[in-house]
């Protein structure tokens, strides 16, 4: 049980995909302007990518690795990232349009999101089990959700302050991101 607490540690605080490793930076910057949107987004990425482990993993096991065709894994996961974002996007246009509306472009840019085929790659690599495949896909979900409302926190209260206007917008969000990211790495010795 420790080994899984460990992993959704490492995944979520030392390890984090947008803060560490700078993956899934265009939705990270797109939708954290409003804290709704950025807590949905970060909701919808830890289930595409808790859903993609989940699928994957027996795919990699029972199909590639018996098959030596280990190479596919790639596609094949891109294919399962692809496949999960398009269901989740027909469900919220279903059953909140709304949401789906404020999230624009960036729902289906799930699709293409690196953290999601990130997480999958790691799995992959690191020979995680099934659970800690799980527990690794909800750690870096919770991390990209955590960085996500923590980031549009920041820019909803810069959003009201009296900034240059040369800072307004994305400038201040790059450094405010950097700032973030010296804070996370303090988290670098924690396991």
């Amino acid at each position: 049980m420790s080994n899984i607490l460990t992993i959704f540690i490492g995944m979520a605080l030392i390890n984090n995909f947008v803060l560490v490793k700078f993956l899934g930076l265009c939705p990270f910057f797109g939708v954290s302007k409003k804290l709704s949107n950025a807590a949905s987004m970060g909701l919808a990425v830890t289930l595409v990518m808790f859903l993609a482990s989940a699928v994957t993993w027996p795919i990699t096991h029972y199909i590639l690795a018996p098959l030596e065709a280990e190479f596919m894994s790639t596609v094949t996961y891109i294919l399962v990232i692809a496949t999960l974002v398009q269901i989740m996007e027909l469900f919220i246009m279903r059953t909140n349009y709304g949401l789906y509306s404020a999230f624009g472009i960036y729902l289906a840019l799930i699709t293409t999101n690196c953290a999601v085929l990130g997480v999958t790659l790691v799995n992959a690599r690191e020979s995680f089990n099934f659970i800690e495949s799980l527990a690794s896909a909800l750690g870096a979900g919770a991390g990209f959700a955590l960085v996500l409302i923590i980031m549009s926190g920041i820019r909803e209260r810069l959003d009201t302050s009296n900034l240059p206007k040369s800072m307004k917008g994305l400038p201040v969000a790059f450094l405010t991101a950097a700032l973030l990211g010296l804070a996370f790495s303090g988290f670098s010795g924690m396991v």
